[in-house]
């Protein structure tokens, strides 16, 4: 770093991903919270001219809290490596993988974590017909945040996919059951989170106001509670995830602990006060200020 008084962080924000939105409001939030906690900080929306931008503004660390593709698939990382400008989260490699959901898997089967059947298939394969026995779910392989996710319940026709999803998606055995995730920092897992809403847990239920509600701590039996915690930190470490990653499951009580499977690891998850993430910090006694502060200590290159 350099001979400042209080480090310059730069906070990337919106980016030209789907996920535009949520990330500038977490950026805002990320920002001003480090204002709070006595750091000199730059917002930047992060678009072509991003390097001209880090390059005006001189930061000794960059706070990334971007979502989506460009931000949180290793292409932004990259950038950060090549100016030599320490950031916060995961590095180039663990953030690919993770943003891809069939790579993510191979990790995840390799290091003996349960997992649900699934396939890439075409969107003209899977709205000509049933390329899995229903229930299943379709969506995108390499997109975050739920967006573009179809549920397709038994006796229901093949899905009509929007024109915004790709070319090739990930069709999914639905798992019954409860949606429960875990967040690592550094290398603890912290508490788990039942996430509970009326319907299916998408985009909308996971932005809207009153979309869903988080049981911080989940009322769960300790059995559960610890293999989410150890499949959690499990996953971070075989996908080489660095900072704070978020490890969502499913869990279906009938089967008790051969019911939790491992949907997906989020390397960049939503840092809003109320985001899952901040929320289980906070239950391990750590400020929203105090959260931000210990990413950006945590931050470097060759990550």
């Amino acid at each position: 770093m350099s001979s400042r008084q209080s480090p310059k962080v730069a906070v990337l924000k919106g980016g030209p991903s789907a996920e535009r939105e949520v990330s500038l409001v977490s950026g805002r939030e990320c920002a001003a919270a480090l204002r709070g906690e006595g750091f000199e900080v730059v917002e930047i929306d992060a678009g072509e001219d991003l390097c001209a931008q880090l390059a005006a503004c001189d930061p000794d660390v960059v706070f990334n809290a971007l979502h989506g593709r460009f931000g949180e698939d290793g292409c932004v990382q990259g950038i950060l490596e090549w100016l030599r400008l320490p950031y916060t989260h995961s590095g180039v490699l663990s953030s690919a993988l993770a943003m891809d959901k069939e790579k993510t898997k191979e990790v995840y089967r390799n290091a003996g974590l349960p997992i649900a059947p699934s396939r890439l298939a075409s969107r003209l394969e899977v709205e000509a017909g049933h390329v899995m026995e229903p229930p299943y779910v379709v969506k995108p392989y390499n997109e975050g945040s739920s967006v573009g996710v179809y549920l397709v319940h038994e006796g229901a026709n093949a899905p009509r996919l929007a024109q915004e999803m790709p070319p090739v998606v990930m069709v999914e055995k639905f798992v019954p059951g409860r949606e429960l995730t875990c967040t690592v920092m550094g290398d603890t897992p912290l508490c788990v989170t039942d996430i509970l809403t009326d319907g299916w847990y998408d985009y909308e239920a996971k932005y809207a106001t009153g979309g869903s509600r988080h049981v911080c701590p989940a009322e769960l039996p300790d059995e559960i509670t610890e293999a989410c915690q150890d499949y959690a930190l499990r996953a971070h470490r075989a996908l080489g995830c660095r900072g704070i990653s978020r490890t969502d499951f499913r869990w279906d009580e009938a089967r008790g602990r051969d019911g939790l499977i491992l949907l997906e690891t989020n390397t960049q998850p939503g840092m809003t006060p109320t985001s899952l993430s901040p929320e289980q910090a906070q239950k391990s006694g750590l400020s929203f200020g105090a959260f931000c502060k210990w990413m950006v200590e945590d931050a470097s290159c060759d990550r």
